[in-house]
């Protein structure tokens, strides 16, 4: 008898955690003798290329991959099947909708259900397949912590111990050299790495995307520190970060298929502003970049990801489809991809956290 085939892929952004997801959910399926589990390279491109591009998931290929960073079965963020980007012989760029091709091909290659392991945008996918008539569950992956409906994505807490380490190391050469040290970090709409690393790492300043900065407070937040005596700063930016009424620093990509604007370069901006507004001290700046996305996932995002993806195999196994895997109140459960989509999971100015930055004395320039 044939056995029933699991589809699993891994989309967008890179995540420390997205190999125990996999490999959490091959050592569930393993207990069950009628399925079998296979990887698409590349998100869903791996099975609209021509040949197919497919991995077996089974308990060689998985073996030890828990603690690796990146993913086995690859990514992209730019394979949205509902707006797939089609290069033409003239090099011009054609947009199609492929989405009614990709089912007619899963369904081809006998898969039963899909595991889409990713972020907002890979769950807007999802959610929009599942209106198609795809038998498809999500796991929620982001550095950034941005999915609603969940209390933490895994990745999260990773890029979090990732920044903070690097900030222990500029606050030494900041107070060396008297400096104003200046350290942007990953998370796009939402602050949480900047906040979680500010407080983690004893900021004096931190700016994100929820609270538009005045420049004037921050620079008066630096006057004190020096005329205290203490003659350094440590500001830790998200580079979503604005100022008040000031556009967000970012520009539009011209890779065929990338949705998003590229954010990067407001550490710099800052400095700028800072400098205009009469800023005397020397200032340094560090973009963490895509160092935040690598390495080797913490425990936390270990035990996580392995949990969301036993989940995620229950849920195939009870014909859950729709769903979302979820940690909420320390439990996994499971909620619907349209709840978890409805809305973005933003810093909210007026939580304990941020009351609890202000009064350790965390400016956050408003």
């Amino acid at each position: 008898m044939a056995k029933k085939k699991l589809l699993v892929l891994t989309g967008g952004g890179d995540c420390p955690g997205l190999n125990a997801v996999i490999r959490g959910i091959v050592k569930r399926a393993n207990n069950e003798s009628d399925w079998e589990v296979v990887g698409s390279i590349e998100a869903f491109n791996g099975v609209l290329s021509s040949p197919q591009r497919l991995m077996p998931l089974n308990n060689e290929t998985t073996a030890g991959i828990h603690v690796k960073g990146g993913t086995i079965l690859k990514t992209t963020n730019k394979g949205n099947p509902l707006e797939f980007a089609i290069e033409k012989p003239d090099g011009t760029i054609d947009i199609a909708d492929r989405s009614d091709e990709l089912i007619e091909k899963i369904k081809k290659l006998g898969v039963e259900a899909v595991v889409n392991i990713g972020g907002d945008g890979s769950q807007r996918i999802s959610q929009k397949l599942f209106e198609k008539g795809l038998n498809i569950i999500g796991v929620p992956k982001t550095i950034d912590n941005d999915l609603s409906a969940t209390d933490f994505t895994f990745g999260f807490r990773t890029a979090v111990q990732i920044a903070t380490d690097s900030f222990d190391k500029l606050v030494t050469t900041a107070e060396s050299h008297h400096r104003v040290m200046i350290m942007e970090v990953m998370g796009r709409d939402a602050g949480w790495i900047a906040l979680h690393t500010a407080i983690a790492g004893g900021a004096e300043v931190c700016l994100i995307p929820e609270i538009p900065y005045d420049i004037d407070k921050v620079v008066q937040k630096i006057n004190d520190r020096y005329e205290d005596g203490r003659g350094f700063v440590n500001i830790v930016i998200a580079e979503g970060a604005k100022s008040k009424g000031g556009p967000v620093t970012g520009q539009k990509s011209d890779e065929a298929g990338y949705e998003n604007l590229r954010l990067r370069g407001v550490a710099f901006v800052l400095s700028e502003q800072l400098k205009k507004a009469g800023c005397k001290a020397d200032i340094r700046e560090t973009v963490l970049g895509h160092v935040q996305r690598g390495g080797t996932p913490i425990a936390f995002d270990r035990i996580l990801a392995t949990m969301f993806g036993v989940k995620a195999m229950e849920m195939v196994l009870n014909k859950e489809f729709g769903r979302m895997a979820s940690y909420r109140n320390n439990k996994i459960t499971s909620v619907s991809i349209k709840e978890a989509i409805s809305a973005y999971n933003l810093v909210d100015k007026n939580s304990f956290m941020v009351q609890a930055s202000r009064g350790m004395g965390i400016s956050f320039g408003d």
